[in-house]
Formats: structure tokens, C-alpha cells, sequence
């Protein structure tokens, strides 16, 4: 699975020339309630094994957690359901917060 760091994901989505990756945020509800990255669609963790045929197989998604380690098991899960696209967030919104924006929240 590929990896991608806070710095690098927001260079992505500040080029308006690439096509911007899904969003996936795989935290709790009450995370997001603290700080979410604009634009990540929700679908936590425990959902996944029910909700994963509403994703696009093919669609580069960036997939989201606190620091990286279920955003990680998430993605392996994905590539196993034949996924081609997915990259983790390495470091999760906690590194965005840290290396993208500071103002956002952390926890």
C-alpha cells in the first residue's frame, strides 16, 4: 500500500491540475466532532466491512485515521476486497495538524 504524508496530500489537493483523491475518514464520530480535514467523507472503522461496496474500487483514496494505524488496517482490508487505489495517511490528522495546520484541533 503507498503512503502518502500530510505535506505531500495537501500539495495534492492544492494542484488544481491533478484530480483530487477520495477522502476517507475512518475515525470515530466524536473524533471528527474535534478536528476533520475538509472534504473527508466518514465511514468509521467498525462500518467498513458493511459499507465498502459504496466506495469506487478504482478511485485514489486517501485513507484517514488519528495517527496512520487503522487507516493502515483499513487500507489492507480495501486492497484485499480488490482496491487499487488506496494510500494511507501517514501520520493521520494528527501529523496534518502538525505539519498542514496548526490551528486545527488536536486530541
Amino acid at each position: 500500500m503507498q503512503q502518502i504524508t500530510a505535506s505531500q496530500l495537501k500539495s495534492w489537493l492544492d494542484d488544481s491540475t491533478r484530480h483530487k483523491p477520495v477522502l476517507l475518514d475512518v475515525r470515530e464520530p466524536w473524533e471528527l466532532g474535534v478536528c476533520k480535514i475538509a472534504g473527508a467523507e466518514s465511514m468509521p472503522m467498525r462500518s467498513i466491512p458493511v459499507r465498502f461496496p459504496e466506495l469506487k474500487r478504482d478511485a485514489e483514496t486517501v485513507v484517514i485515521c488519528h495517527h496512520g494505524a487503522r487507516s493502515f488496517q483499513v487500507g489492507l482490508f480495501l486492497e484485499q476486497q480488490g482496491f487499487t487505489g488506496i494510500i494511507n495517511l501517514y501520520g493521520g490528522v494528527a501529523a496534518w495538524a502538525r505539519d498542514v495546520d496548526p490551528s486545527m484541533p488536536t486530541y
